[in-house]
């Protein structure tokens, strides 16, 4: 990634991180604003979506539009890349990761399910997922044939377009296909199922959800986004899914 590149050479200790100098005279909101302006002009490409105060003492959380997370001291002057973790009375908490899910969580929301294929719970809605997926994925189309099963559960699944290869490739032009479908789902369960699927082109959004993947940390298929945020990676029974979502 972007920043563990950048700053895989400037771990430091904990000692050092946590060494703050030269920030009494700054207002709250002033601190944030240094911290992203050094940032910016420090690391080229480097484009900060938030910077808020940590709940450890003395340091920063940064976090980027590619789902990357620093910590940083108040001047910007020392950074710290990794997951910072807290014991806890019942073990290890990430902290790194609650951050990340309250971030994709406002991620999510703000770019909505508008041009998602959805397949929507059978009775009363329990829970949504928004599943990132590639049609070409083997473990993705595993999850699919269990599609019935989360909706007879209760669980609509939102489809967000992340296919692997990128654009401009077949497995990309065949979900364009797919949502280009006059029967998306028809199409989706066809091609699932490694079916051909008729060619269509139209004004589509697989390229932004394509987009959104790579802003909320998708690295892999099938990743299925909570509604709290917290992303499962990879494969899940449906089962084990709905358990995770206290359904069962």
């Amino acid at each position: 990634m972007l920043i563990k590149n950048l700053f895989k050479s400037c771990l430091l200790s904990v000692a050092a991180v946590l060494a703050l100098s030269g920030t009494a005279t700054l207002q709250a909101g002033e601190v944030e604003d240094v911290i992203a302006e050094k940032l910016t002009a420090a690391v080229p490409g480097l484009n900060i979506s938030e910077v808020r105060k940590s709940e450890a003492e003395g340091l920063y959380e940064v976090y980027s539009n590619n789902g990357d997370t620093i910590f940083t001291t108040a001047d910007g002057q020392y950074i710290l890349t990794g997951d910072l973790l807290k014991v806890t009375s019942s073990g290890i908490a990430n902290v790194s990761e609650q951050g990340r899910a309250s971030q994709r969580a406002r991620t999510m929301a703000e770019f909505g399910d508008q041009g998602v294929i959805s397949y929507t719970a059978k009775g009363a809605e329990k829970a949504a997922i928004a599943v990132f997926t590639d049609i070409d994925c083997p473990y993705c189309r595993k999850l699919h044939d269990e599609v019935p099963q989360l909706n007879e559960m209760g669980i609509t699944v939102h489809y967000y377009g992340f296919p692997r290869s990128g654009p401009n490739t077949p497995s990309f032009r065949k979900y364009i296909s797919v949502w280009c479908a006059d029967d998306q789902q028809a199409a989706m369960d066809a091609a699932k199922q490694g079916r051909s699927v008729q060619d269509k082109s139209c004004e589509n959004p697989v390229r932004e959800q394509f987009q959104l993947g790579g802003r909320v940390g998708v690295t892999g298929t099938p990743a299925i986004v909570l509604g709290d945020g917290n992303m499962v990676r990879g494969y899940v029974p449906a089962e084990k899914l709905a358990e995770g979502l206290g359904l069962l």
